[in-house]
C-alpha cells in the first residue's frame, strides 16, 4: 500500500512539473512506474 501511496503521489508530481522540467519528469515517471510495478509483483 506504501509503494502504491508513494507511486501516485511521484506521479501527480510528475504531471504537475512536467509543463516545467521535462527531464526531471521523465525520471519521477519511471520511478513510480517501477514502485507500482514492485507494489504489485510483491503483493
Amino acid at each position: 500500500m506504501l509503494w502504491l501511496i508513494l507511486g501516485v503521489v511521484l506521479l501527480i508530481i510528475a504531471i504537475a512539473g512536467g509543463v516545467i522540467i521535462h527531464p526531471i519528469l521523465f525520471v519521477i515517471a519511471i520511478l513510480a512506474l517501477v514502485m507500482f510495478l514492485m507494489r504489485s509483483r510483491y503483493a
